[in-house]
């Protein structure tokens, strides 16, 4: 992949993309093609957007970079994946840089409690300690079984909103529906959470 991203750090996006959905998704047809330019075109005009979503989520600057840089390699080696058909070139960019981040926070996440698993293997650890471990992971069971039993676009809208910490508005604009869509999907996904979540205690 030739081009990358300079070291002055992402540039700001330039007016004529800030809306256009039709040229992103034109960028991205010449992307997978194996045009080079217009991948350049294509990270000029988005990396802010893809850096800011990157770091709102993993909450690390380092992190941050890493997610836009595995994004940006994603999207030249499976551009062709796209489907205007499913939404805005926006949107489909923005989907994989949150699945790259929240992949990224349950990396770290995992890390993290494989030291605290290890920590508290050489201490000795009490009876009670012990069951709230245990209930803390049948709850964290329930939820990911819950999570995989909603349709894709609820389970996106529901992770952008509760997991992401995005507003309904915000929601809507990283998706690219209307404000009363993405109410509803979220709404929706939760009610379907709140059920399948029931049903399994």
């Amino acid at each position: 992949m030739s081009p990358a991203p300079d070291d002055e750090g992402p540039r700001p996006l330039a007016a004529s993309d800030a809306g256009g959905g039709a040229d992103l998704a034109a960028l991205l047809r010449r992307c997978a093609r194996g045009d080079d330019d217009a991948f350049a075109t294509l990270y000029d005009a988005t990396s802010p957007r893809v850096y800011g979503l990157a770091l709102r989520v993993v909450r690390n600057p380092a992190h941050a970079e890493e997610v836009t840089q595995e994004t940006f390699l994603e999207v030249w080696r499976h551009s062709a994946r796209f489907e205007p058909a499913r939404g805005s070139a926006l949107s489909w960019l923005l989907t994989l840089t949150h699945r790259r981040a929240v992949d990224r926070v349950r990396s770290v996440q995992a890390a993290t409690r494989r030291d605290e698993d290890y920590q508290q293997q050489t201490e000795p650890r009490a009876y009670d300690t012990t069951a709230e471990q245990a209930h803390r992971g049948l709850d964290a069971q329930r939820v990911r079984k819950a999570l995989a039993g909603l349709t894709e676009t609820q389970r996106q809208a529901v992770e952008l909103a509760y997991f992401g910490g995005y507003t309904h508005t915000e929601v809507a604009r990283l998706l690219d529906l209307p404000l009363g869509t993405a109410k509803t999907r979220i709404r929706d996904g939760l009610i379907r959470l709140r059920d399948t979540m029931g049903v399994e205690r």
